[in-house]
Parts: C-alpha cells; structure tokens; sequence
C-alpha cells in the first residue's frame, strides 16, 4: 500500500502501537508528539498524507483548535478523533468543525482497520470526483477559434475587449458562422469564467416550452408539472446565459427577457414571487433586428438592450485564407476519432474547397469534412468525395460571372439545397427559410434526390 497515514499523540506508547498496527499493514506511517510540530509539517511540506489520527487531549493546545489549523492547511486531509470516554462530547463536536470520524480507547484491531480502510476509500473517492470535474471543467473550455483572416482577427479582439466588462454583447452573422463559440471565448475570457456558460436555442423550442426552460416553474403550473424546475436563468446566477437566435422570441417572451435585463428578476411559470439573479447575457441572431423593430415584429427597448455591443462576424465566403486551416483542424479531429489515415487534402480537392460558396459557413464546412473522414480509405481526400460535388447541390454563380443562368428546376434545387445546407438539414428550419410547409420540402428532396451527409441529423 501507498498510503501515508499520520499519528498525534502525546502518549509514546500509543504512538508506538498504531505505528507498529498501520505498519503491519502495509501503510507508511509519520509520527508527531505535538500538534506543533505536526502543523508546521503540514504548512511547510507538499508531502502526501491520506489520513489523521489525531488525540483530543493534547498538552500543547486543544485538540479542536489542533484540527482547526490542520483544516486551514490541508482541508482535504480525513482526520479521525482519537478519544476516551470522558471526551466523546468533544469527539463529536469536532467532527461537526470537519473530523471524518472518531475512535474511542482502548479500542481493538478490527475497528482500527475497517475505519483507516473506510476513511481511505471514501478520501480515494473524493479525489477521483475531483480530478474528474476539473477534467470536465477543463474540457467545457473551449479553444481560441481556428483562422489566419485579418477579417475575423478583428471581429475575435474586439471579442476578447468586451469579455473584460459585464456588458450585454449582441453577436451578428449567418447560420454556421461560429456564434455561439465566440460567445463562448466571450464567457471565458471574463471574470465570470469560474462559473456556469449556458446556451439555448430560442428558435428551436416552442413558446411554452422555452418559457419553461429559460424561466422554470413551480410544481402543478401545467399539465405535466409534477415538480418544481429551475430555469437556465437560474442555473446561470453569476454566469453566462447565450440566447442564439434571439430574434424567433415570442412578444411576449421578449417583454419577460426585457424585465429580467432591466431589473435583474424575472418570475418562473406559475410562481407570485420574482426571483433575482445575476446573469450575464450574450445573444446571436441571423436576422436583421433593425429591420424586424421597424415591421414591429421585435421590440425596440430590447434591441437597445441587447445590442450595447454589437460584433458581426463575416460570413466564410469573406474569409477564405481560415478554409484551409479549419478543413484541416475539422478533417485531423474526425480523423482520430474514427482512427482514419487520413492527412490532407490534395491540391484538387484544397481548390474546390476554396471556390466554393459555403452557404452553410463553417458549420458546413465541419460537416463536409466530417463525411470526408468517414468514406475515405486513403491519406488524402480528393475532389469525389465532397459532398456538394456528389449531392448536385451547385455553388451559386459569383457576380458578374460568366455561367449560363440556371433552369428553372435547377434554381429550385440549389436554393433548396443551400437552406438544407444552412440549417444542418434541420427540414422545419429549412421549410420555414424557404416559405413551405415541411410537406412540401420532404416532396422536393425526394424529387430531387437529396441526401443528408453522414452524420448530419433529421428533426
């Protein structure tokens, strides 16, 4: 065993006896005479130490002032309470300032060892939930974004100016274009980057549902309601709440989120009381918010509100020096993960790539290569294998061009194509891009034999 177990005790007899029992058992033992000594080897060395016995009697100082200054030092230590039987009292009130548990003399072998083996086990525990959720925490912050453009190195500064504030930061741009990650960088380039960074989707959701989700309810506000439910507005007290796509919220939604930025409170679904929170918000949206306040379809206060700081982010089609670097990041990541040999890209399929529109953005892009990762068997991709070449979805004509204009049928198709693109083929996303009924696009991507990629979901 690897486990160093300490003694304090001013008894050396009692100190020899634990120290001959715990050896036997394969711990490694240190013993202290005095709390002092034993307090100032705890604040002056980094060596290990998995468990405490320490005696409530001590000459030096009380034992609860002794477990006291141990906790100050190393509050992760387990300490068991040595006791007799006069001083249970005091045995129990130091496992209330923090004491695993207590022993009280004389007290045989078998008791001594299933408590030092529970009290290890229990430490061992604790130590690996820790190492995991700094491990998880670790891995929720994300990584600068991948690009070489001075287009988007302007946009990601400007980003890394405003995390230092609390303001409220309205991020603008096409579907794909990396909003929601900026957002991210935003969060944990702050001062609120210890805490919570969550996001939703407001277009996703219906109005009830996204009421529920952003605000909570109490238990029996509706049908369904067995229980009480915090709202994301809760889970992010001294966090970051992300709305993306803003600009589908509700009337009514909108006046709740502006009371919530005015006044810092809001009052869950069903409930009499408003509750405070402090929350920082950053939104997104692909719309032109300026032009839905001026159909009244958004309300001007809250555009006001959202938008102190506004950053737009170009779409990929403006920035084509970052497709190369983010294919490869995209390609070397699907890569490993499906143990592909896959190392670049050839000359070929890097131009055609560069050519290309990216409707869908990166978002597209990361899709793209993706499927790439997935059908490729050698350690190139070559120009068969990406997507908007095998699916007949056309690259829109650049101005002032030289092609020959689109049929009809074939216009059709590419701009069906482009909003099943945009939207990761999510069809009520893309039936609404496109003004028709779900129906009617299942019929078209069936008529013209569209297929999602691989890896791409249905909803």
């Amino acid at each position: 065993m690897d486990n160093r177990i300490l003694i304090c005790d001013d008894e050396e007899g009692m100190r020899r006896y634990l120290a001959k029992m715990l050896g036997s058992w394969g711990y490694q033992v240190e013993v202290f005479s005095g709390p002092t000594m034993l307090i100032r080897a705890l604040a002056e060395t980094d060596a290990p130490a998995d468990l405490l016995l320490l005696d409530i009697k001590l000459p030096e100082m009380d034992g609860l002032e002794a477990l006291r200054q141990v906790r100050l030092s190393r509050p992760e230590l387990p300490v068991v309470m040595m006791t007799g039987h006069g001083t249970i009292e005091s045995a129990v009130e130091a496992m209330k300032i923090g004491a695993y548990d207590y022993l009280t003399k004389p007290f045989p072998q078998e008791k001594l060892f299933a408590l030092v083996q529970h009290a290890l086990e229990q430490y061992r525990l604790r130590e690996e939930n820790s190492s995991l959720k700094k491990e998880l925490r670790e891995r929720a912050v994300p990584g600068p974004p991948i690009f070489c453009s001075q287009r988007f190195a302007e946009v990601y500064e400007l980003a890394l100016t405003v995390a230092e504030s609390d303001s409220t930061v309205l991020i603008l741009g096409e579907s794909g274009t990396g909003k929601e990650l900026v957002a991210g960088a935003i969060h944990y380039a702050g001062s609120r980057a210890g805490n919570r960074f969550l996001a939703i989707n407001c277009a996703a959701l219906t109005e009830t549902l996204l009421e529920s989700q952003l605000f909570g309810h109490v238990k029996g506000a509706f049908t369904g309601a067995a229980q009480a439910q915090k709202g994301l507005l809760d889970e992010a007290h001294e966090g970051t709440l992300f709305l993306d796509e803003v600009g589908d919220l509700s009337p009514v939604l909108q006046a709740k989120l502006l009371r919530v930025l005015q006044e810092g409170e809001f009052i869950p679904v069903g409930a009499t009381k408003a509750r405070r929170v402090n929350v920082r918000f950053l939104a997104a949206t692909n719309k032109n918010l300026q032009e839905e306040v001026a159909r009244g379809r958004f309300r001007e206060d809250l555009f006001y509100r959202l938008n102190v700081i506004a950053l737009e982010l170009p779409p990929l089609r403006e920035r084509p020096e970052d497709i190369e670097p983010l294919a490869l990041h995209f390609l070397g990541k699907m890569a490993q993960k499906m143990r592909r040999p896959v190392r670049g890209l050839t000359p070929e399929a890097l131009a055609a790539l560069q050519d290309y529109r990216w409707p869908g953005n990166v978002r597209e892009l990361q899709n793209a290569m993706e499927r790439c990762a997935i059908l490729s068997r050698g350690e190139q991709i070559g120009v068969s294998l990406l997507p908007f070449r095998n699916q007949g979805i056309r690259t829109p004509a650049s101005p002032g061009s030289d092609d020959s204009p689109l049929s009809l049928r074939a216009a059709e198709e590419t701009q069906v194509g482009r909003a099943l693109l945009q939207t990761n083929w999510n069809k009520s996303h893309a039936a609404k891009l496109l003004g028709i009924t779900r129906k009617t696009l299942d019929r078209k991507i069936k008529d013209f034999s569209l297929s999602a990629d691989a890896g791409k979901g249905e909803s």
